[in-house]
Parts: C-alpha cells; structure tokens; sequence
C-alpha cells in the first residue's frame, strides 16, 4: 500500500512519470497541477488548502488537493483537485486514502467539498459524494457536517464519507 503525505513543495521531476502517463491517457490536470505550481497560480497554500502525494517503492504514484473552492465567493466551501492515480495502482485503495486525506484536512475549514469529474463519477459517490446538476462546475458534492462530542467539546466537521449501509435479508 502506497504511504500518503502531506507536502508544501512539490518536486516535478518526482511527478514526471505520472504526468506523461495522464497525458497518454488524455488526462490534463496532472500537467495543470504543474504549469500552475511553477507560475505560482495554485501552491494549495491558502488557509485551509492542501495537497497530498501517494508514494510507494520511493516513487509517486498518486497526487489529490484541496482548495478552497474557485468558482463560489463561499469561503466555507472547498473543491478537490487534481486526483489521479497511476494505472499500476489503482484498485489498490491509493485513490480512498488520498480522497480520505483531503476529506480529513478540510474538516476543520469548510462545510463542504465540491468537485467536477468526467470519469469519477462512480468513485466519489461510493466514498459519500452526491451527484448534482444544479451548481456551476460541479458535478458531486460531500456536505461536511457539523458534530458534538459526548463531553460537549468543541464543534468540529465531520464527513458523511461512507457508502450507504446496505441491509442484509434476514433470510425470511
């Protein structure tokens, strides 16, 4: 299993076997992910943003960010980015713990995550994303909802992030 981490700078020589093979497959974020890291466009470095690589055997196999939303002026609301998973790993878990790293970074700052994908759409909605038609720029959504503790601690946000249970028949 590939170890998920939390990263500040990126190093682009690391991602340039993921980037050619997005690109081979027709996926441009990994290269936008990129050309806006070097213009200074996107670092995930506002309060709330970040952005996580999968690593295994020493090498990236998978990257996801957190951003606070572009297409709202809603500060609460975050939007996730750029996830891919190379061909080699995927199925493996390495897309869930990358989407369950930016879930859990983005508890504490915003009350939902919106993201738009073409392909994905199946993936997020088994990890708790609602599909939607009715916001720009988005196709799913995760509300992340509010929680207290038994001890009546602090409010902290907490994500709906599981598949909806399914009832076993009792065999009767």
């Amino acid at each position: 299993m590939a170890s998920i981490i939390r990263i500040k700078e990126l190093d682009l020589d690391a991602l340039k076997e993921l980037r050619v093979e997005s690109l081979r497959e027709g996926y441009k974020f990994v290269e936008r992910l990129c050309a806006e890291w070097v213009s200074g466009a996107n670092r995930f470095s506002a309060p709330g943003e970040a952005l996580f690589l999968a690593v295994s055997g020493g090498q990236m196999v998978g990257v996801c960010g957190l951003n606070r939303d572009p297409y709202t002026r809603d500060p609460d609301i975050g939007r996730v980015r750029r996830l891919y998973v190379a061909r080699a790993h995927r199925r493996g878990g390495v897309g869930r713990a990358l989407l369950e790293a930016v879930v859990d970074s983005a508890r504490d700052r915003f009350k939902r995550l919106r993201v738009r994908t073409d392909a994905g759409g199946k993936f997020f909605e088994a990890l708790g994303f609602r599909r939607i038609s009715s916001e720009a720029e988005t196709t799913h959504v995760l509300e992340l909802l509010p929680i207290v503790s038994a001890a009546s601690r602090p409010m902290k946000r907490r994500a709906r992030f599981t598949a909806p249970l399914r009832r076993r028949s009792s065999g009767r």
